[in-house]
């Protein structure tokens, strides 16, 4: 099976070219970076908590995730400057289009009722943001060996000037979009 680095390379760049028109190579729209996010939430003064969801993102990137912190005070919100309100991986090069060659092929096959994605995620500057509900999707996690189970946030930068480069891209790359 051939690589997804490779594969933008070789097929998807010359197909976009000529789709769209370009004239330039630097002009067809790639993926810039992957930012894997997990908010807290009311488990924020928890540690043991903030600690196992750090170390279940470290097994799912391969990478040492970054804890956020507030940076502002919210009363109803019982946020204070400097909480920890969430813990983030940004990968960039090859650890992404790894990580993205793992999501197609195995992590969205995994999720009960996987029907596609919408098309709807995809924003006007051709980024996209996927949620999941459960990070059990992950062939890292061993659901036995799991403590809490907790969602996140997967959002995938590109440099697409539109809706319709960003989507054409994610189609030729292998995302699987629902049938409409």
């Amino acid at each position: 099976m051939m690589r997804l680095q490779e594969k933008y390379k070789k097929e998807v760049l010359p197909a976009l070219e000529k789709k769209f028109n370009f004239t330039n190579v630097l002009e067809t729209p790639k993926i810039t970076k992957l930012v894997i996010n997990v908010g807290v939430g009311r488990q924020s003064k928890e540690q043991a908590f903030i600690e196992s969801v750090e170390k279940n993102l470290m097994k799912i990137s391969g990478q040492k995730p970054v804890k956020t912190k507030a940076k502002k005070s919210i009363s109803s919100f019982k946020v204070r400057e400097g909480m920890i309100i969430g813990v983030k991986v940004t990968l960039r090069g090859q650890r992404m289009y790894d990580f993205i060659e793992k999501l197609i092929n195995v992590s969205f096959p995994r999720i009960r009722d996987f029907r596609g994605i919408s098309d709807k995620i995809i924003d006007n500057k051709g980024n996209m943001t996927i949620g999941f509900k459960e990070h059990t999707a992950f062939p890292e996690i061993k659901v036995d060996e799991m403590d809490n189970v907790h969602g996140m946030e997967l959002c995938i930068s590109t440099t697409a000037t539109n809706k319709e480069q960003g989507l054409e891209l994610f189609k030729m790359l292998g995302f699987p979009f629902k049938k409409e």
